[in-house]
Formats: C-alpha cells, structure tokens, sequence
C-alpha cells in the first residue's frame, strides 16, 4: 500500500521537481562561488555587517561542518555558516550568508510567519515520523483500524504540511531583506546583485519543491483513506 500505483500518480511529480530544484541550486551556486566579490568580504564579514547595522551585535557568527549547512537558530540566537560560505569570498558566500542574517532580522522585527514556523518546530518534529508509525500500526491492525488510523495520519501529515506552507514566506522574506542589506550596505554592486538573485533564488526552488512533494503526500493519504470508506 505504501508504494503503490498511486505512489506514482502523487509521488513522482514532486521528486523530479525535487530534483530539479537540486540541480538548480548545486549549478547556480557552484557557478557563483567561484566568482568573486568586488567588495572582497567573506561571508562571515558580510553577515557580521547585516548583523551590526541591524543593531545585533550580540548575535554570533559561527562556523559549522558540511555543505550548505547554514541557518539561523533561532533558540540560539546565533548564525551558523559552513566552511565554504563561513571563509568565502564569492557572490555565492556573501549571498547565503546575508540571507541567514536575514532570519536574524525577521526574529528582530518579531515577523509573524517566522514566530509561527518556531511554533510549529516542536509538533512537526513529532509529526515526521509518528504519521508513518500511525500509518503502519493501521496496516497491521487491519479492517476498521486501518480506516479510523489513516485519518489520523493524514491529520499529522497536515501539520508538516502546513509547516512547509509557513516556510515559503520565511524563506523568500529572508532573501529579500538580504539582497537589500547587501546593496545597502555596499557588500555587493548593482551589478553584482543579479548573481545574488540567482543563488538564492535556486535555493527557495529546494523549499517549493520541498511544499509541492508535501501536498501531493497530503492529497495521496486523503484518496487513500476515502477510497477506505
């Protein structure tokens, strides 16, 4: 039941625009990190001047192991970039970097999706893996079970769905108060501001993608639970 034909009708849509989105963001920022920022900051400079003009000086820059591991912890108050964006001086780094500062600008300005997403971390968390558990449980159970436990599946997989919904906006704000922070600020040129774009535009196609494979999950758990009726 789990892959079923109708795995297929929902599912592959949304894992080729998955993978899509990933080659996307692996040319637009293997292209980009290897050009090189007129100002010649790093990115950690360039978040650090996000950060200060912002008037978060408290706020640490830190860096972290991996690829494109960057984010903004919001329970941390602290900025994590990965080596490549931490050290780099490229359109690239400097891009990434700003766009995680900018998470730290919308916890500032108290920006309500943002508030919301921290919200819902606790119970999407949960929701990840008990929607499966609950979904099994009602396959080995069987009969009845099987059709009170599916909507109760669906149910939880409506919240990591939502929590992708709330995302979108977070992410493409962020993005936005970066690009104007990194012109303002005369990190990047006029010029330069298009590659920006580009790098983080191709990142924000990961989190569509990302929303997209979550609803057609959602509509696939609710067709097979009225086809249960």
């Amino acid at each position: 039941m789990i892959f079923d034909s109708t795995w297929l009708l929902f599912m592959i849509p949304g894992l080729i625009l998955g993978i899509y989105a990933q080659i996307k963001l692996s040319a637009a920022y293997g292209r980009y990190s290897q050009v090189g920022v007129a100002s010649g900051m790093s990115g950690a400079q360039a978040a650090r001047q996000v950060l200060d003009s912002a008037g978060l000086v408290n706020v640490p820059v830190e860096q972290v192991g991996g690829r494109l591991t960057d984010h903004y912890d919001p329970t941390k108050r602290a900025l994590f970039l990965s080596a490549e964006n931490y050290q780099g001086r490229s359109l690239a780094a400097v891009g990434v970097a700003a766009h995680e500062a900018g998470h730290a600008l919308q916890h500032q300005a108290e920006y309500g999706p943002l508030n919301l997403r921290m919200a819902l971390v606790p119970i999407t968390q949960f929701a990840s893996t008990a929607w499966m558990g609950i979904l099994v449980l009602g396959m080995i159970m069987g009969g009845a079970f099987f059709a009170k436990f599916i909507w109760i599946a669906v149910a939880i997989f409506a919240v990591i769905t939502l929590f992708q919904l709330v995302t979108l906006p977070v992410e493409f704000d962020a993005s936005r108060r970066a690009k104007e922070q990194l012109l303002r600020l005369g990190v990047v040129q006029a010029d330069e501001s298009p590659a920006v774009s580009k790098v983080l535009n191709a990142a924000a196609l990961t989190y569509v993608a990302a929303l997209v494979t979550s609803i057609l999950q959602l509509l696939r758990l609710v067709y097979l639970a009225r086809s249960r009726n």
